[in-house]
């Protein structure tokens, strides 16, 4: 029988206590983890999202399942090389057996999202859909998506940043037992409130075909630019101390908000 991990999360100046297993089941030597079901959460959130969606943006239905399978499997490609790529250390040119080991842990949200788009535009392609019209509405899905995938990293204790005095610090085994900012919370909330934003202005926005994906970019871009600055476990770029999500963040933000910039300048003016 296996010992079962249990983190203590403390959030002292809430007064809230609670004890955490990543495990959501286990039945013998097989276990399914928090972090397995809370993505599949946000995935099934995302999907029906889209397919509610679709019709505003005149997508059939039908292709929406042909558009998640063709972005799905890239999405989870493209997060595990992201992530291999970037680690620090030779491990994984030692050991490359372990580069394919995603249930060992380490994935990325910025590899998902370049492998997402790449399969999904190769659908378009072969489908003859209008590329920035699924952009847009696939961008809706993926932010809601981010809003609940980052609970994952709340189950695992991963994902905080440095030490901090405000009311809602966390500490648990995994912070040494020192106040951290939630940097998952951060991003979580932030994802939320850009989805709630797209939402309620999609109606607006969709007039213009690619201005949805190029706002979620720029938002999701300052984002994770600012609370990239605040972790402790982010990727550097070898021989270098750049974080590479913070500086794909920075480019993010700057390309999408000139490229917004660059349409509404070139757009017709209404009288």
């Amino acid at each position: 029988m296996k010992n079962e991990i249990v983190y203590h999360i403390n959030f002292p100046k809430l007064n809230l206590n609670l004890e955490l297993s990543p495990d959501f089941i286990s039945v013998g030597s097989i276990s399914i983890k928090w972090y397995g079901v809370i993505l599949a959460a946000a995935f099934l959130c995302a999907f029906f999202y889209i397919f509610y969606k679709s019709k505003d943006f005149d997508i059939k239905r039908e292709n929406i399942y042909d558009l998640t399978f063709a972005s799905t499997i890239p999405a989870i490609i493209g997060a595990r090389l992201y992530y291999v790529a970037f680690f620090p250390g030779d491990f994984y040119l030692r050991n490359p057996e372990k580069i394919l080991a995603i249930s060992e842990g380490g994935i990325a949200i910025y590899g998902a999202i370049i492998g997402g788009a790449v399969g999904a535009i190769i659908i378009c392609l072969i489908k003859k859909l209008p590329i920035l019209k699924v952009l847009d509405l696939l961008s809706l899905g993926v932010v809601i998506g981010q809003a609940i995938g980052r609970w994952g990293n709340f189950v695992n204790q991963e994902a905080f940043g440095e030490y901090t005095d405000l009311p809602w610090g966390m500490m648990s085994e995994n912070t040494s037992f020192q106040t951290v900012h939630p940097c998952f919370l951060y991003e979580s909330l932030g994802c939320l409130a850009i989805f709630l934003i797209l939402h309620f202005t999609s109606s607006k926005l969709k007039s213009t075909s690619g201005i949805i994906f190029l706002t979620y970019c720029t938002l999701y871009g300052a984002l994770r630019f600012m609370i990239e600055s605040l972790r402790t476990d982010s990727l550097i770029i070898p021989q270098t101390n750049i974080r590479v999500s913070q500086l794909l963040a920075l480019l993010l933000t700057v390309i999408s908000a000139s490229c917004i910039v660059i349409i509404k300048l070139r757009s017709p003016k209404q009288k």
